[in-house]
């Protein structure tokens, strides 16, 4: 997308989002079990909405429109009709147009997409939502729920897990392709977890990884699928976590950074946004993410940029094969390399170019509808050096978002520039 009008991300709020193993989150084993309830869709958008309305100091009377991004609000919370839930929110939506958008994992980039269309189209101040809720059936229960993202016909018989069973199909072939070892892929999540560890709001902020645990299956890190072929490819700890949580986001444009009394120092400028759309009934090579390659080529090539001018980044790692896949569609790696660069530190915080610096999906958790807003978020917060424990050393001038829905079916990539 080619913009024609400056556009804006003037920050917003996250939620943290919880789920099991979380120490806020109410489960069987919780001593608080019985006692008290976690928070449901309608608390996660009230959240998000209005801390993100708090923090850039945006009346919701000033917001002119909004969208939402939700994957499965009507299976797990039985709520639908989501766009009017964001005007419940806040009374000072009222009456105002409000959009749910869904595109399975990548729905909140594409809530933050639609945002940033409609300040081209002439709206000044925008909000983009993303929330979900995860936790309220069993894991299996879930993951058939989950599969509605996969060609449910087709893919939904491979596992009870049909997710965690296709990036394992993708992580067989990428380790036979290219000779990468099942240690070289746990650095992925001892980074993850190394990162969640220094952001209060991660899922898995309480909890340690160390490399000889994610390196190998055992009793603490098992291997889960009932699928023989493709159970050795996929443990606990290569997965992005079931959370609950909400994020939300102020996009504007340079007039609305007038109404609202801030200058381009307060915000992050929008370079260009990239939505890149696969064929949903049939797959392609699975040691690529073609999908997001196209994505990401359209956003480079949108913006003059190049691949090794981002100094900061947040990539779709819904199991950890997918962030070397990811680091490789978008240029930062040739194929099969990707794991090399982790494992020299270059995608550490302290690194030359760092990646998912709060946790990923891996550590920082995935709800599924938020995780493409919060992206944009943590870009934005490490430009406005805003990251507390877990902020950059470098200073990045260009960041880059590539949140993906269903197995590299729906992409979208963003690069920022520090305003």
């Amino acid at each position: 997308m080619s913009l024609h009008r400056r556009t804006f991300v003037l920050g917003g709020a996250t939620t943290p989002f919880i789920g099991k193993k979380h120490p806020d989150f109410v489960w069987k084993g919780h001593p608080d079990f019985g006692k008290r309830d976690n928070p449901t869709l309608e608390d996660y958008v009230r959240l998000a909405v209005n801390g993100a309305l708090e923090a850039t100091g945006t009346p919701a009377e000033a917001v002119q429109k909004g969208w939402i991004g939700n994957f499965v609000g009507e299976l797990f919370s039985k709520q639908g009709h989501l766009g009017a839930a964001m005007v419940g929110a806040n009374p000072g939506l009222q009456n105002k147009p409000m959009f749910r958008v869904e595109a399975a994992c990548a729905s909140g980039g594409l809530a933050f997409a639609s945002a940033v269309e409609s300040i081209q189209a002439g709206t000044d101040v925008a909000l983009a939502c993303g929330v979900e809720v995860q936790t309220t059936e069993s894991a299996r229960t879930g993951g058939d729920y989950l599969a509605r993202a996969s060609h449910y016909a087709r893919q939904r018989g491979i596992d009870d897990f049909t997710f965690p069973a296709l990036f394992a199909l993708r992580t067989r072939a990428y380790r036979e392709k290219f000779g990468v070892t099942e240690e070289d892929i746990g650095h992925v999540a001892v980074k993850a977890y190394a990162n969640a560890n220094r952001n209060p709001n991660a899922h898995m902020r309480s909890v340690k990884m160390d490399l000889a645990t994610a390196s190998a299956a055992s009793d603490k890190n098992p291997c889960f699928l009932s699928n023989a072929e493709l159970s050795p490819y996929m443990k606990m700890s290569d997965c992005s976590q079931v959370s609950d949580g909400g994020t939300a986001i102020v996009v504007v444009s340079e007039e609305g950074l007038r109404r609202l009394g801030k200058t381009p120092a307060d915000a992050i400028e929008v370079v260009t946004v990239s939505h890149a759309t696969g064929n949903l009934w049939q797959d392609g090579d699975p040691t690529v993410l073609s999908t997001t390659a196209a994505a990401a080529a359209g956003a480079f090539a949108d913006s003059g940029t190049k691949a090794g001018e981002v100094g900061v980044c947040e990539v779709h790692d819904c199991f950890t094969v997918t962030e070397l896949l990811m680091m490789e569609a978008i240029g930062f790696a040739a194929p099969g390399q990707a794991a090399a660069m982790v494992r020299e530190g270059r995608t550490q915080i302290t690194g030359d170019l760092p990646i998912n610096t709060g946790g990923g999906l891996v550590g920082f958790g995935h709800p599924v509808g938020a995780t493409g807003v919060k992206q944009v978020l943590e870009i934005w917060r490490q430009m406005k050096g805003a990251c507390g424990d877990y902020q950059v050393t470098n200073a990045p001038s260009l960041g880059l978002t590539a949140n993906m829905g269903g197995d590299d079916k729906t992409v979208v990539v963003s690069l920022f520039r520090n305003a």
